[in-house]
């Protein structure tokens, strides 16, 4: 009986030694986690924006007139710091909701009509934008081909 007891435990050392040499790694699932934030506000001659000082920003106050909420759409003015060669080429926002990886288009693809500086900024843009539903978005600001800095905003319920 002893001997069997032996027999069957290092029969179970055994196979839980040759399992854990096994090669293929465990399948993990991914899980999209962000820790975003909205961006910050500033100052540019007297007007408050949000984004990236002295990059990029839209006018916004964090006010109840001009905060976005869902399936809003509001008008919002772009601004632009940059070198000339950066600030040619065709204009869009991309936006992505803090709980997907999945872009929708905000601002659509428009033809190099950027206008003259404006509020010290190289160049601006008004648009129209609308967000589907309340929570963090990134906005990816596009011209041409190439990303020129995103935004992150908060989008309030109703």
């Amino acid at each position: 009986m002893m001997k069997k007891r032996l027999v069957l435990t290092c029969a179970v050392i055994l196979s839980v030694v040759i399992g854990g040499c096994n090669d293929e790694e465990p399948i993990k699932e991914e899980v999209i986690q962000h820790n975003w934030n909205e961006s910050p506000l500033f100052e540019s001659v007297g007007v408050t924006m949000i984004g990236e000082e002295g990059r990029l920003g839209f006018l916004y106050d964090n006010n109840e007139v001009v905060r976005l909420y869902p399936n809003k759409v509001q008008k919002y003015m772009w601004h632009f710091w940059g070198n000339e060669d950066e600030l040619i080429g065709d204009f869009r926002v991309l936006g992505t909701h803090e709980n997907s990886d999945e872009e929708i288009i905000i601002v659509p693809k428009r033809g190099n009509t950027f206008l003259s500086p404006n509020n010290s900024a190289d160049q601006h843009f008004p648009t129209n934008m609308e967000l589907p539903k309340s929570g963090v978005w990134k906005l990816d600001a596009y011209i041409g081909e190439e990303i020129f800095g995103s935004v992150y905003v908060k989008v309030y319920k109703k």
